[in-house]
């Protein structure tokens, strides 16, 4: 792009754009820091066995959740485990002489949840330590704050909802209750905030781009979502082909579409869905044009991460997608195995009573912070829903000496070994690396929560066939953007709350959550700043799915703050021109939540032996990987292959109810599974 083209769009413009490693703000230009930075930061809290310094005038201002920039998987963050993955070893750590009941490594919500549990369940005067790679805690959970005018702004980062409630299992939702997260209250929230653009009359619209479609449009509406557009009309105003308009239109006509297979048993016309992805579907069964599939293409790629190259036909039945129409598909029992077909998306089950989606206006890192105030309560202050979105967390006390539980962040564990035969051991040592120097802590349990695949690098004396099923699941990357505008005036001119835009960078921009709960207090005139939220899904159509994760990693670290900046300028510049909208000038802030290893990997049909997908059986890799190894257990979301909070919870429930019955007959003298004697503690 041209120097012109670039002040155009503002990248001349000193807005925020600023990126920190532990706790040290560096101006970007468009390059990631170089690890040796890292080596030269040391943030050690003033509980540390060495750092006995006191709390300085910088501990006060770390504050990550205000940093804007390249965050999620930020510099700083992953270095350590590339190099642990490269062959690099950590043999002169420093003994920092701690020990704990309880080392859980990954401070994400399975993380924090299993802390929790352990912490409740083992009786006083248990001590917990967490250790996260990244500067903040949650995961993916993360908590975008923006400043503008005096005023907060809240978007989330990352993990975005807790949805359909209603199928959640006892224990989650018995650890909402029990931390404050009152249900009731939540929905009622964001039913009000989901109801607030619909009462300035603003709609949806879909922008069609020159690169993908021949020109720029931005056509208003969209069939389906309003009674009065039907898709001939609509599809008039859209710079689509006639073949394109004509099968589009055919799709979506109840009338016009066939029984496909016909002479063929409901169960036998699964099967075959089961294993066509929706593109070869619609190209091979409904014989639509090409045209046809990049308007669609964009459809899955918020749940799975890919496009309908690598969707199942059968999912786009079950999720509604046109074409199926004439087939008289039997609806999947509600109380069947196939409720959650596809590793626990739960937008299938709603009409058989899944529940509401709750959107609080920091997504779920609420839950994150009313985790960590159940475990350090003065770390944040209050105690309740409300008053827990606008308490500023006090970082600083996180990490103290003395505290039951502790949360150790920018330290990357590097090995987690039993001390003797882990059938009988007592301890297992904890090395990790922070501030560039390797440290080691002893534990009587261990519990595992993070990705899967860095697991057998961490734990190498894991039975073979357990660390090949945990390297079977690849993350899926996807990235949150969050861009705070100085009004959302274009926005409100042009009729709109939201706008896909097919095959773009992004696929689309959606102004940020309205949620008003306790004193915080969204944007409710378009006079006032707001934040936006858009998604970017990279994938390589055509390939395997994991294939398409490992090149959407690679693409994601690849890809420089500035090319994700001048990408948003100029999408968000041509889909609101028509709104009066100026990048140059609106623009104030940015935040790319890149997460490289994203979602947690769920089977298809299409890529997994079928029985994974749709009967959850214990063959699964899942189920393989996460067994208990000694005094090692292992909760995440990878551990269920479902990207979702409830199933992050329930597997940090699991982990740490195994380790208490360790705990519990090594302190009785009762023998563990398959009668090996466990150490008393």
């Amino acid at each position: 792009m041209s120097t012109s083209d670039d002040r155009d769009l503002g990248m001349h413009r000193d807005i925020a754009r600023r990126d920190f490693v532990n706790g040290v703000g560096v101006a970007l230009t468009g390059s990631l820091l170089a690890p040796k930075w890292l080596s030269a930061l040391d943030d050690r809290p003033s509980g540390s066995t060495l750092s006995a310094r006191a709390p300085s005038a910088r501990a006060q201002e770390y504050y990550p959740p205000a940093r804007t920039g390249m965050r999620g998987s930020h510099s700083g963050s992953f270095e350590v485990a590339h190099r642990l993955r490269d062959g690099t070893t950590w043999t002169d750590a420093a003994d920092t002489r701690e020990s704990y009941d309880l080392v859980v490594v990954g401070g994400g919500l399975s993380g924090l949840s299993a802390a929790y549990f352990f912490l409740t369940s083992a009786g006083p005067g248990a001590r917990v330590l967490v250790l996260d790679n990244h500067d903040d805690f949650g995961g993916h959970a993360k908590r975008n704050e923006f400043t503008s005018g005096g005023r907060t702004l809240l978007l989330n980062g990352g993990t975005s909802n807790l949805e359909s409630v209603n199928h959640y299992s006892t224990v989650s939702r018995t650890l909402l209750a029990a931390i404050g997260l009152d249900l009731d209250r939540a929905e009622a929230a964001s039913a009000g905030s989901r109801q607030f653009y619909r009462s300035l009359g603003l709609g949806s619209a879909t922008f069609f781009a020159k690169e993908v479609f021949g020109e720029d449009r931005l056509v208003m509406g969209r069939p389906g979502r309003s009674a009065d557009i039907d898709w001939a009309g609509w599809l008039a105003r859209t710079p689509l082909s006639a073949d394109a308009r004509k099968d589009i239109a055919r799709l979506n006509d109840a009338g016009a579409n066939p029984d496909h297979m016909p002479e063929v048993s409901d169960w036998e016309k699964k099967e075959r869905l089961a294993s066509m992805s929706y593109r070869d579907f619609l190209l091979d069964v409904a014989k639509v044009h090409p045209d046809v599939i990049p308007f669609y293409d964009d459809g899955p790629k918020g749940l799975f991460c890919v496009g309908i190259d690598a969707y199942p036909a059968l999912y786009a039945w079950a999720e509604g997608y046109p074409g199926f129409q004439g087939m008289n598909l039997e609806p999947f029992s509600p109380v069947g195995p196939l409720t959650h077909i596809g590793g626990g998306q739960h937008g299938r089950e709603r009409e058989w009573g899944g529940g509401p989606t709750i959107d609080l206006p920091d997504g779920n890192a609420t839950l994150a912070r009313l985790l960590v105030r159940a475990m350090i309560p003065d770390a944040l202050p209050g105690s309740t829903l409300e008053d827990s979105i606008t308490s500023r967390l006090a970082y600083d006390r996180l990490d103290r000496e003395g505290s039951d539980a502790r949360i150790r962040l920018n330290s990357t564990v590097v090995s987690a070994r039993h001390l003797g035969d882990p059938d009988s051991a007592r301890e297992v040592e904890i090395t990790y690396v922070r501030g560039g120097r390797a440290e080691r802590v002893r534990t009587a349990h261990c519990v595992m929560a993070c990705y899967n695949r860095v697991i057998p690098y961490l734990v190498p004396e894991m039975p073979e066939a357990q660390r090949t099923a945990l390297m079977y699941g690849v993350k899926m990357p996807i990235v949150y953007t969050s861009v705070l505008i100085r009004n959302w005036t274009a926005f409100t001119n042009l009729g709109i709350s939201r706008a896909s835009s097919p095959g773009m960078y992004h696929t689309g921009v959606n102004l940020g959550r309205s949620v008003q709960l306790g004193d915080y207090r969204p944007p409710r005139s378009p006079d006032e700043p707001t934040v936006l939220h858009m998604t970017r899904t990279p994938c390589a159509p055509g390939r395997p799915k994991k294939e398409q994760h490992r090149i959407g990693r690679q693409d994601l670290l690849a890809t420089s703050f500035e090319t994700f900046e001048r990408k948003i300028r100029d999408q968000l510049g041509r889909m609101l021109a028509g709104g009066g909208f100026d990048p140059a000038r609106d623009i104030e802030a940015i935040t790319v939540n890149r997460w490289p290893h994203g979602y947690a990997y769920s089977y298809d049909t299409l890529n997994d032996p079928i029985e994974w997908a749709l009967f959850a059986p214990d063959d699964r890799p899942c189920v393989i990987g996460r067994r208990r190894f000694g005094r090692i257990s292992i909760a995440n979301s990878d551990a269920a292959a479902t990207p979702h909070t409830d199933a992050a919870i329930d597997e940090a429930h699991r982990a740490a109810r195994e380790q208490l019955v360790v705990r519990s007959r090594a302190r009785s003298g009762n023998t563990g599974a398959g009668g090996v004697p466990l150490g008393q503690d």
